[in-house]
């Protein structure tokens, strides 16, 4: 009997031994993603993150009933820390990972590719830069991609084709550029791409027009890209949306477009294409969007447009359209917008469509007639009716005029209102706070701040690409409308408007005009149509545009800026957010510093403390500990961006290492743009190494041994006449200036004596490399 029982036990334990042992196993998977998690540093201020055994129940957490975790969804979680801690392969189980609106800086980490059961993968509106990682080819499950909103650049990785499960792909504001793959049109399951506001060139991949399934194609504002739009996008039988503005597209307009008999939306405004609009466009009947303004076209407006009985918005604006315009547009029910402004219209302009578009929707057609005598309700009325509507409208506007005026000297801050050439368009040079008189122009400029003229977002607001009718073409910061309900976002675009009102320089962003009521507020700027300097230096073609003159000549714009900023503004005004986003530059790559919203005037009798603000990365160390504001926090970011101008990216690492290893020979030329030959002319070196020391300087730890910035601007000045080394020749930790204060009061970490200034050291380079007879001094 004991034989038979202890052989039933064996039996037992060798059935259940396998059950064990997965349940085992399963045990330490889970207890190795609660690990991981925990680890990440994403849950620091969830109390329920303490039990770690229950981390199924974290925030965000899903998990399948074996108890892995299958989803983490933190959209808008707030989270500061960065993605390097989270351990992508611990969760070979996740299926959906949503980080979108975070506050992640840095790039893509390349472990991602290792979530290989992963669907659904969102990064979007964070701070990420970078490369897309060639590893995210791995994800061959992945059906929606979003990293939409970010600063990421380089070429988008060919073997993305492999990701044969994406329905949805979006890559748009960011810094793509060099074509767009045509491997994108191996995504045969596509439904939704968006690779708008990019740097990408060339033409549109033919390769594109293979996606059958796509309902929506969005490539709207890549400026570098060219062409003409093929017959093939005839192919494209389920688009609801086409977008394709601001491509510098040549050519006309396919045949083919109007096949596609599914759009509800299709704008092509902002290229160059010429010919006429075709008759064909009636077939599009659930058409709602139309928008071909700015363009070459010409020839007369198609009578079949009074087909589209669902058409919402008809902009056909700044084009050489002729003829006249056909009354049957004024029968189209649902039409709420109409701009046919800036063309060769001729005849007369109709009475209903004056009625219901308002007449300035027609301006710039010389030879379009509109007697107003005749479109007036006025001429229902007897004359007596007219001559007591008249004396009322008198009345009311001295009475209210009077009001305006008391109210304007008593609660209004007092602002220049200088006008530039109304009459064509224009804008003022300087707003009053309601902004009525070219209110409708932006308005009618930007299609209702409609998103296919938005070209970036900021910390408070969206900004647009607006031609205005004069044909000057402005960017618009625009404060949505929820977070102008924020009083802090409220604040801070004011706080941006006055600002820029009261300060003028060269290198600093021109403020046109603002619009700050309660309906909508924006501020138009001067456009700078290369962007930001982060994108610039992430663009492989555009690195090598930005040469070490332009570079240098960079740099100087914007010590000159801040020194006007700290030195000639009474009071001072403290920018806050000098980063590479900031710093903004035109046609000839010449900067300016922009975003103004967390900028302060500097009370020099109070303590000056206010919550922090900045870009991670950027921000002076002692803003960790201290809300007091100061000069030196913007010496400290200036630095950071003096590095990444010389280095091509943002010098973290390198900051790092100096910290713990000031003393390690590092080799400027080893440290400088690699996609730059090597600076060899002495000038060109000289001015190099004294923007390298500088910035050295100015990122020291202690605020007080950081220069100011009017002993920046005149070190250059001074620099020019000083002997240099070879580049060869010259190490980074020899530029490193001895401790030095602005304040004769003060001491510096190290305990030295704060006599000495900035005006009194110098750092001679043959001291640690005899052999050469060249020195560099950095003394003024």
């Amino acid at each position: 009997m004991d034989v038979v029982c202890s052989g039933f036990v064996l039996l037992m334990i060798l059935a259940i031994a396998p059950v064990a042992a997965a349940a085992a196993k399963e045990s330490a998977v889970n207890l190795l993603e609660a690990e991981a998690l925990l680890k990440s540093g994403w849950w620091r201020d969830d109390t329920a993150a303490r039990n770690v055994s229950a981390h199924c129940q974290w925030r965000g957490i899903i998990c399948n009933d074996a108890g892995s975790v299958t989803d983490i969804l933190l959209p808008n979680y707030g989270i500061l820390d960065g993605l390097t801690n989270f351990s992508f392969s611990s969760f070979r189980n996740l299926v959906r990972l949503d980080l979108s609106g975070n506050n992640f800086y840095e790039a893509i980490p390349y472990q991602t590719g290792a979530l290989s059961k992963l669907t659904y993968l969102n990064l979007s509106l964070n701070d990420l830069h970078g490369q897309l990682p060639s590893s995210l080819v791995n994800l061959t499950h992945l059906a929606q991609l979003d990293v939409s909103w970010n600063w990421i650049g380089g070429l988008i990785p060919p073997g993305i084709g492999n990701l044969t499960d994406l329905v949805t792909l979006d890559l748009s504001q960011n810094c793509f550029w060099g074509r767009i793959p045509p491997t994108l049109g191996h995504l045969s399951n596509l439904a939704s791409i968006n690779l708008s506001n990019n740097y990408f060139s060339g033409t549109i991949p033919s390769a594109l027009f293979n996606l059958t399934n796509l309902s929506r194609l969005d490539i709207h504002f890549n400026p570098a890209m060219g062409g003409f739009l093929s017959e093939e996008i005839g192919n494209l039988k389920s688009l609801v949306e086409l977008d394709f503005s601001g491509l510098n597209l040549s050519g006309a307009l396919p045949l083919t477009l109007c096949r596609l008999t599914k759009l509800v939306s299709l704008s092509g405004a902002e290229n160059q294409i010429h010919g006429s609009i075709p008759s064909e466009i009636g077939n599009l009947k659930i058409l709602e969007h139309l928008v071909l303004g700015s363009n070459r076209l010409t020839g007369q407006i198609p009578p079949t447009l009074r087909n589209l009985t669902t058409l919402v918005t008809l902009n056909l604006s700044s084009n050489q359209i002729s003829g006249s315009i056909p009354l049957q547009l004024s029968g189209i029910p649902s039409l709420t917008f109409l701009d046919l402004s800036y063309n060769a219209l001729e005849g007369e302009l109709p009475c209903e469509l004056v009625t219901k578009f308002g007449s300035e929707n027609f301006v710039g057609n010389p030879d379009l007639h509109h007697d107003s005598t005749l479109c007036g309700d006025h001429r229902h009325h007897p004359p007596y009716y007219i001559i007591g509507l008249g004396v009322s409208f008198l009345v009311f506007s001295l009475i209210g005029g009077l009001v305006l005026y008391i109210f304007c000297k008593t609660k209004v801050k007092k602002v220049e209102l200088e006008l530039m050439d109304n009459k064509h368009g224009d804008i003022f040079r300087i707003w009053n706070y309601d902004g009525h008189m070219a209110y409708e122009d932006i308005i009618k400029a930007t299609n209702d701040f409609d998103v296919c003229y938005c070209i970036g977002t900021g910390g408070y607001g969206s900004v647009y690409r607006a031609r205005l009718p004069s044909g000057k073409v402005v960017a618009l910061k625009k404060l949505h409308r929820l977070e102008g309900e924020n009083p802090n976002f409220d604040k801070s675009f004011r706080n941006e408007a006055d600002m820029l009102s009261k300060i003028r320089h060269r290198n600093i962003v021109k403020l046109f005009g603002f619009c700050l009521h309660k309906r909508c507020m924006f501020l138009i700027y001067e456009y700078m149509d290369r962007g930001s300097l982060f994108c610039i230096l992430r663009d492989e073609t555009e690195a090598v545009e930005l040469d070490w003159i332009k570079r240098v000549n960079l740099i100087k714009g914007i010590a000159g800026a801040l020194s006007y900023l700290h030195h000639d503004c009474d009071p001072p005004i403290i920018h806050r957010d000098v980063s590479s986003n900031n710093i903004l530059l035109n046609s000839q790559l010449e900067a300016t510093l922009s975003d103004f919203g967390t900028a302060r005037i500097l009370e020099l009798d109070s303590s000056n403390q206010t919550v922090t603000a900045g870009t991670f990365g950027y921000m002076a160390p002692e803003l960790a500990y201290t809300m007091a504001v100061t000069e030196k926090s913007d010496m400290y970011s200036f630095g950071v961006v003096v590095l990444e101008t010389l280095f091509g990216e943002h010098p973290r690492e390198f900051l790092s290492f100096i910290a713990s290893q000031p003393n390690e020979p590092i080799m400027l030329k080893d440290l400088l743009d690699a996609r730059l030959p090597p600076p060899t002319n002495h000038l060109v070196v000289r001015n190099v190494a004294v923007a390298t020391a500088l910035a050295l300087d100015c990122v020291n730890t202690n605020p007080k041994c950081r220069p100011t910035m009017q002993q920046v601007v005149n070190r250059f000045e001074v620099g020019r006449r000083e002997p240099t080394r070879p580049l060869h020749a010259i190490a980074v930790n020899q530029l490193v200036s001895p401790p030095v204060l602005s304040l004769p009061d003060q001491t510096c970490a190290d305990g030295r004596s704060s006599s000495s200034t900035i005006n009194e050291f110098h750092v001679d380079i043959s001291a640690t490399l005899p052999s050469s007879n060249f020195s560099i001094h950095v003394s003024t």
